[in-house]
């Protein structure tokens, strides 16, 4: 009983690893129009978690992860990792975040260096940071990382354009885990990966989370995939997250009009259950994230849109522990 207690209380003294508060990434895109990609997003991210973080394409997710790592610089808000703003840090302090703070890119055709070898592109980060003063260390280090991911120590000296796409975000994966971070960004990483390949690069960030510690922002389209590696969910439209909670609770029971659909869109395996079920069609036009209207911005799709939806903004609130939904009727069928 008394270890019941001891583990309930350290992890209540636990920390989130990477916290954001009211973040807003905006862009001028002529004129006096400004687009609004990243609208007032709140959410942490404790260690070792993995949150997954879903909606349709140009939403704003790849955007708001790359200002929560510190490739833009935000609007207005604030990201913290491990108590400090990442936005104020210089010198050695932002050196030893770029250390422990990685990126897996979308496509493994443009992020990969086509002048490098393979063992130049991995052993880069580590001679950024000085972490092996030896060859003979490093170019270990360097196969030891080929293996984990899958690839053999003769791949090391082959240049980019002769890997497939696979064994392409393999090499990627590797480069991450080479200077030994501790969050890592997977930005959509499957996306423009085979089916069959997508399940195998899926199974290898889920085991080197659990055998490295490692805290993983995991963006994607794939809801089945989403609910298969990711602790919580956060659902985006237009720049805002419209739902946030566990990956079970989200998909189980979503709230919002709009997770609502998206749930009703994932294919269920048993075509009895698929054939007999509803599907949820959004109608109307997507508001444009350059001039949002007042209100809510599902309000042009949502099929219980009122006049309060209009005239008011909902916010993110805590409808039920850990659930949080941004919608005037949440949970009202």
């Amino acid at each position: 009983m008394s270890n019941e207690v001891e583990k309930t209380t350290a992890a209540a003294e636990k920390k989130p690893l990477l916290e954001v508060s009211h973040l807003k990434k905006y862009f001028k895109v002529g004129g006096k129009r400004i687009l609004k990609a990243v609208d007032d997003v709140s959410f942490h991210i404790m260690p070792g978690e993995t949150l997954g973080v879903v909606g349709e394409s140009g939403c704003g997710k790849t955007t708001c992860g790359r200002t929560c790592v510190g490739m833009y610089e935000p609007t207005g808000g604030t990201v913290l990792y491990n108590g400090q703003n990442i936005h104020e840090m210089k010198g050695a302090e932002k050196k030893a975040f770029t250390k422990e703070v990685q990126v897996i890119f979308q496509d493994p055709y443009a992020s990969l260096n086509p002048r490098m070898t393979v063992a130049e592109i991995i052993g880069e980060g580590m001679d950024v940071h000085g972490l092996y003063t030896g060859k003979q260390e490093r170019q270990e280090r360097i196969g030891e990382l080929l293996r984990m991911v899958g690839l053999n120590q003769e791949h090391a000296n082959r240049f980019i354009h002769e890997f497939s796409g696979g064994q392409r975000q393999r090499i990627g994966i590797a480069r991450a885990l080479a200077v030994e971070p501790k969050f890592i960004l997977c930005d959509e990483p499957l996306s423009a990966l085979d089916v069959s390949i997508q399940a195998q690069i899926a199974n290898l960030l889920i085991r080197f989370q659990k055998e490295l510690g490692l805290t993983y922002m995991f963006i994607a389209h794939d809801l089945a995939m989403v609910k298969h590696i990711s602790d919580r969910v956060a659902v985006m439209y237009l720049g805002s997250v419209v739902e946030l909670a566990s990956s079970a609770e989200i998909y189980s029971n979503p709230l919002h009009p709009y997770t609502e659909a998206l749930m009703s869109a994932i294919p269920i395996a048993d075509p009895n259950i698929e054939d007999s079920r509803q599907r949820i069609m959004l109608e109307g036009e997507v508001t444009s994230p350059i001039d949002v209207p007042p209100g809510c911005k599902f309000q042009s799709r949502c099929p219980r849109a009122q006049e309060c939806c209009r005239k008011d903004d909902p916010e993110l609130k805590e409808v039920s522990p850990g659930h949080f939904v941004a919608c005037h009727f949440a949970g009202q069928k």
